[in-house]
């Protein structure tokens, strides 16, 4: 039987073990404590960070200043000012042409002469038939005077000399119609030799020596086509919006692809003053001097209509526009980064960008695309956007930033 531990001993050993359970539980609610305050410090990181985020990021830029002057390059074609297309008025055969394509002709120059004997034969014939008539007309007025002369002493009677005064007006009827059977086949053999109507240059000849001419034929083509080019004209189609701002002696430039770099002037002449249905375009003519040659008929050519005026508009991105249940609006941003909605008016719609005629600033700060839900006080976060071209031009169109 072992001896039993001292009393000191004893007491030492029922105080230790307390005290280690007392240490222990402190330890553990230490960690807790730790565990719960690390947590709720990251709970309310989390939650700052979901609120910032919460804040959108716009872009903004001020809007920009220019002129209200459009450019507008528009596709056009060239045609002759007066063109002609030259037909046969007689039958017969091609004797002679004189004026091939590009030839320059003057009015009245002969292009082509027609050999047509059945004409000349009926010019015969009717000259003939009128030499008769004339013959007999003679004969009837020297009878009718006859028989007027012895009216008076009753050597013939009333009813014989009125025969003979109705004969000679039936004759005379008679000259008259060959006379003009002759003047119509007169006139018609003028027509066997074709001649230039105007100044120009023959673009096209469809005939040939001793080509049969037939003018009863539905199936008949022209002879020849003659054009007059020293001025031609232009015709451009130009879409609907932009037809109230272009004028009668609105001046245009033009090109072709077969003269690069050298640039033609235009002005406008007319306009169709309809709209196209299919195409929403307006068709306008415009004139272009061509005294030189340079340009063809038929050419096309690429115009550029110079519209609007030289006063100063603002200019903002066709996104920055909101159009819903309280029409036109742009987004903006105060100083205090606190979102702003405007009424707008447009000016004019140039496709990425749009021209205001009323409701914003210089000044104004433009959120460029902004978000579908976005409503006036909303909290927003600025990322700026360089704009070179805030500043009003001068009278000479140029900008502040122009050299020279």
């Amino acid at each position: 039987m072992s001896p039993e531990p001292p009393k000191e001993e004893r007491e030492r050993s029922r105080w230790t073990m307390p005290l280690a359970a007392i240490l222990f539980v402190g330890c553990a609610a230490f960690i807790a404590f730790t565990g719960i305050e690390s947590r709720e410090q990251s709970v309310a990181k989390l939650r700052i960070k979901s609120a910032e985020r919460a804040v959108p990021t716009v872009a903004v830029s001020t809007p920009r200043v220019q002129p209200s002057i459009s450019i507008l390059e528009l596709p056009g074609r060239l045609d002759a000012y007066s063109q002609a297309a030259i037909f046969a008025r007689v039958s017969g055969y091609v004797r002679s042409w004189n004026a091939d394509i590009g030839t320059r002709v003057k009015a009245g120059d002969v292009l082509a002469e027609i050999d047509a004997p059945d004409l000349d034969q009926q010019l015969f014939q009717a000259q003939s038939d009128l030499n008769n008539a004339k013959a007999n007309a003679a004969l009837a007025k020297v009878t009718n005077e006859r028989y007027q002369a012895l009216l008076p002493n009753s050597y013939v009677t009333h009813q014989a000399a009125d025969e003979k005064a109705a004969d000679l007006k039936a004759k005379n009827a008679l000259v008259k119609s060959a006379q003009a059977n002759v003047d119509r086949l007169q006139a018609l053999s003028k027509y066997k030799r074709l001649v230039a109507p105007f100044d120009g240059v023959v673009t096209v000849r469809n005939t040939d020596v001793g080509n049969l001419i037939n003018t009863g034929s539905t199936t008949g083509s022209e002879m020849f086509v003659v054009a007059d080019v020293h001025k031609l004209r232009l015709y451009v189609n130009v879409p609907q919006n932009y037809v109230p701002l272009i004028t009668k002696g609105t001046k245009a430039v033009l090109t072709v692809p077969e003269r690069p770099g050298k640039q033609y002037e235009a002005k406008v002449e007319a306009s169709a003053g309809a709209v196209d249905v299919a195409s929403g375009t307006t068709r306008m003519q415009l004139v272009v001097d061509n005294a030189a040659g340079e340009l063809m008929p038929g050419a096309y050519a690429s115009v550029r209509l110079t519209v609007g005026d030289k006063h100063d508009v603002l200019v903002i991105p066709s996104s920055a526009v909101i159009f819903d249940k309280e029409g036109l609006r742009v987004a903006t941003v105060s100083s205090d980064s606190r979102v702003l909605m405007k009424q707008i008016k447009i000016g004019k719609d140039l496709g990425s960008k749009i021209e205001i005629a009323a409701g914003l600033a210089p000044e104004d700060r433009v959120i460029e695309s902004a978000p579908d839900d976005i409503v006036d006080g909303d909290k927003v976060n600025v990322k700026e956007k360089a704009n070179p071209a805030t500043a009003p031009s001068s009278l000479n169109g140029t900008r502040p930033n122009d050299k020279g």
